[in-house]
C-alpha cells in the first residue's frame, strides 16, 4: 500500500517508522526542510518524552475525550513507547513525576533516532508543503503538494495544531480535514501561562517552589484544580508547570470569573503561621513590616503580598495589629489573582479543539468520512496535562493510523 504522511513531527514520524515495518511504500511530507522542529524544543530542549505510569494514570492524564484514546493506549502505552525509543538507540531515565527524558538530556537525540531509522526503513522524505488531499469514490486517492500530485491509497494527516507556529504548526491540517467534510471543534489555547487583572510585575521573572496554586470558578463555586509545585511570575501574570496545568482546567474565560489562589506557606496552617509572625514581630519591635516579611518571603513577592493585604510596608513592628496580622497570614496563605486572558496561542504547548473524534474510528484513527484518511496527534480534539502525555497521545495515535487490520 502506498501511505503518505502529512507532517513530520512527533506524531508523523512516528507514523512513518510503523508505517515502513508494515511494509507500506511510505512517503513523509514536511515543508520546513527539517523533522522534528517543535519535538526538538519540548520540555525546554530536554524532551520529556512519555510519562512512565500505568494506563489507568495515563487516561485520568487526559484532558479531552480521553475514552476515546482508550483502544490507541491500550495497544501502544508509555512502556511500548519507552522500549521503542530505547530499541531505536537512547537511553532513557525517569525524574519527578514520572517524567520520562533521554539520558543526555538532550531532546535532539530523539529526533536524529527518529530521522535514522526512517532513512534505515526507506521512507521517502519529501520537502514540499501540502495543500490538499484529493478523493475518488469516497476514498483518498493522491496528495497535491504546491509541486506536484502523489497518488496514495492512504493518507495520515499529522500536522499539528496552531501554537508555535515558527515550528511548523500552521493549521494546514485543519483546513483539508474541513475541506472534506470534517468537523473541526473550537480552537483555543491550552498549558499555556494566563494573563491577570493584578499586576505582577514587581515579581516578574521570580520562580516560585513547592506553593500550591488552586483554580477557583467563582461563579458555579467550584474548586476546578488544586496543586503542589512550581510557577513563575511574568509581567503579564503568571506562568510555570502549575499555571499550565491550571489553563486545561478552563473552558473559556468570563471577565472575573477564574480567580488563581497562592498558598506560598503550605506547610504551615494559618494558627501556625499566624504564631511565626507573632515571633518574627516579638524579636524587633523597631524592624519595619517590609523587613519582617524578608524572613518569610523573596523580595520580589513582598510588596505584592503586602499590597494584597492593604498593609504599609514601612508599619513597625510595635504597631502591627491582630486585624493587620490576620490580613498578612491571609495574603500568605491564599493570595489571589483574578484570570483576564489566556497567552496568545502561539505560546502554547497544545492547541485545545481539533478534528471531531465523533468524526474518526478510534481502533485505527480513520475518517468515517473518507475511506483511507487517518489523523494523528494534536490535529485531533484530544489533550492532556504536562508531564509527557501529550507526546504519548501523539504516539499512540500514530501507532494506531498506520498499523496494518488484522
Amino acid at each position: 500500500m502506498s501511505t503518505v504522511i502529512i507532517g513530520g513531527g512527533a506524531a508523523g514520524c512516528f507514523a512513518a517508522v510503523f508505517s515502513a515495518r508494515g511494509g507500506d511504500g511510505t512517503i513523509l511530507l514536511e515543508p520546513n526542510g527539517r523533522l522534528g522542529r517543535k519535538l526538538s524544543i519540548t520540555g525546554k530542549g530536554r524532551c520529556n518524552i512519555t510519562n512512565d505510569c500505568d494506563l489507568d494514570t495515563l487516561m485520568k492524564n487526559v484532558t479531552k475525550n480521553p475514552a476515546f484514546l482508550y483502544s490507541a493506549f491500550s495497544r501502544f502505552g508509555t512502556a511500548d513507547c519507552m522500549e521503542f525509543i530505547e530499541s531505536i538507540g537512547v537511553p532513557l531515565k525517569t525524574e519527578r513525576g514520572n517524567r520520562v527524558f533521554p539520558v543526555s538530556d538532550k531532546a535532539v537525540d530523539i529526533v536524529n533516532a527518529l530521522e535514522r531509522e526512517i532513512k534505515r526503513l526507506g521512507v521517502e522524505t519529501v520537502w514540499e508543503r501540502a495543500v490538499d488531499i484529493v478523493t475518488e469514490g469516497g476514498a483518498v486517492a493522491a496528495v497535491k503538494t504546491d509541486k506536484r500530485l502523489i497518488p496514495a491509497e492512504k493518507v495520515i494527516l499529522a500536522t499539528g495544531g496552531v501554537s508555535y507556529k515558527a515550528t511548523g504548526s500552521t493549521g494546514d491540517g485543519y483546513k483539508m480535514a474541513k475541506r472534506l467534510g470534517h468537523t473541526v471543534t473550537r480552537l483555543k489555547p491550552s498549558l499555556i501561562p494566563l494573563e491577570t487583572e493584578e499586576d505582577c510585575s514587581a515579581a516578574a521573572g521570580l520562580t516560585v517552589k513547592n506553593a500550591v496554586l488552586t483554580l477557583l470558578d467563582t461563579k458555579s463555586g467550584k474548586k476546578l484544580y488544586s496543586e503542589l509545585g512550581e510557577l513563575t511570575f511574568e509581567e503579564y501574570g503568571v506562568g510555570g508547570p502549575l499555571v499550565l496545568s491550571a489553563s486545561a482546567r478552563l473552558p473559556d474565560i468570563e471577565k472575573g470569573r477564574y480567580v488563581i489562589t497562592i498558598d506560598f506557606k503550605p506547610a504551615l496552617d494559618s494558627k501556625k503561621l499566624d504564631l511565626r509572625l507573632q515571633r518574627e514581630i516579638a524579636a524587633d519591635g523597631k524592624a519595619d513590616l517590609h523587613k519582617i516579611m524578608r524572613t518569610l518571603l523573596p523580595e520580589k513577592l513582598i510588596a505584592p503580598v503586602l499590597r494584597q493585604a492593604n498593609a504599609d510596608p514601612a508599619k513597625k513592628a510595635a504597631e502591627i495589629s491582630s486585624a493587620l496580622r490576620k490580613a498578612l497570614v491571609s495574603a500568605l496563605k491564599s493570595c489571589t489573582l483574578t484570570v483576564r486572558a489566556f497567552r496568545p496561542i502561539n505560546e502554547a504547548i497544545v492547541t485545545d479543539g481539533g478534528v471531531s473524534v465523533s468524526e474518526i474510528n478510534p481502533s485505527d484513527m480513520q475518517s468515517k468520512l473518507v475511506k483511507g484518511l487517518h489523523f494523528a496527534g494534536e490535529l485531533i480534539d484530544v489533550s492532556g496535562f504536562t508531564g509527557g502525555f501529550n507526546l504519548q497521545i501523539a504516539y499512540s495515535t500514530a501507532r494506531a493510523a498506520a498499523q496494518k487490520k488484522g
